[in-house]
């Protein structure tokens, strides 16, 4: 196996971030819709590409993992919060999304943050768990809040202090 590397997003990812994206859409983790054509641009106003970080497998974007605030509030800003995370299907079971998470952990650290949180949907299991061992614990949850395919899933929200 070649080595994993962890970088910051580069304004020319742009194209294969959003491959990657439609690749990995799935309604285990997606609220939105299955995108379809015309796909937008990975990095917009809301999605700076200071906020993104990539990993790489030989030299190919496999993972990406994007960091925001739940609010724009300033007395809210101590608090960053995982706002994306994919990993290629060939690259599952490699350590990718771990070695992502890890990484946002010491970024968000860096930018002055003190908790780090996420939301996920209640039957999305492996990544759950997978949070959990990253040391994230569940500190809510909207009960049947999104309808997908045909059935109401929980919104679970997860955090941790940093």
């Amino acid at each position: 196996m070649s080595e994993l590397h962890i970088r910051a997003a580069l304004p020319d990812d742009d194209e294969e971030l959003s491959l990657l994206d439609r690749s990995t859409w799935s309604p285990l983790h997606a609220v939105m819709p299955e995108p379809r054509p015309p796909y937008p641009p990975f990095f917009d106003e809301r999605h700076a590409v200071d906020d993104v970080l990539v990993a790489e497998l030989e030299r190919r974007i496999v993972g990406y993992i994007r960091l925001g605030h739940p609010t724009r509030l300033a007395v809210n800003a101590h608090v960053h919060q995982i706002q994306g995370l994919a990993v290629a299907d060939e690259a599952r079971g490699r350590g990718v999304a771990r070695a992502l998470l890890r990484a946002v952990a010491d970024e968000a650290r860096r930018r002055g943050a003190r908790r780090l949180t996420l939301r996920v949907l209640g039957h999305n299991t492996p990544a759950r768990k997978l949070y959990e061992s990253e040391g994230f614990a569940v500190e809510g949850v909207l009960p049947e809040e999104f309808l997908i395919d045909g059935a109401y899933v929980d919104d679970v929200f997860m955090g941790r202090f940093l």
